[in-house]
């Protein structure tokens, strides 16, 4: 069986924590960010846990070795 391919870019945006949980990196952090407001430019540095089971499917499919790293 060949060794399986990741997609970098959802790599990069996309993280499991300790506990098992697929969380995601919020939008709006690079540029053009001087139109928002100090709270919101403060909250998209948080993480966000990814909730729908469609998405958690596709990203699992997209990063096939992220279950090694959990523990």
């Amino acid at each position: 069986m060949p060794k399986l391919k990741t997609h970098k870019a959802t790599a990069k945006r996309f993280k499991l924590t300790g506990s098992g949980k697929l969380v995601r990196t919020k939008g709006e952090r690079s540029h053009l960010r001087r139109k928002h407001a100090k709270r919101v430019k403060r909250s998209a540095w948080r993480m966000l846990e990814v909730e729908t089971s469609g998405e958690i499917k596709r990203v699992k499919r997209l990063l096939p070795y992220i279950q090694k790293y959990k523990g």
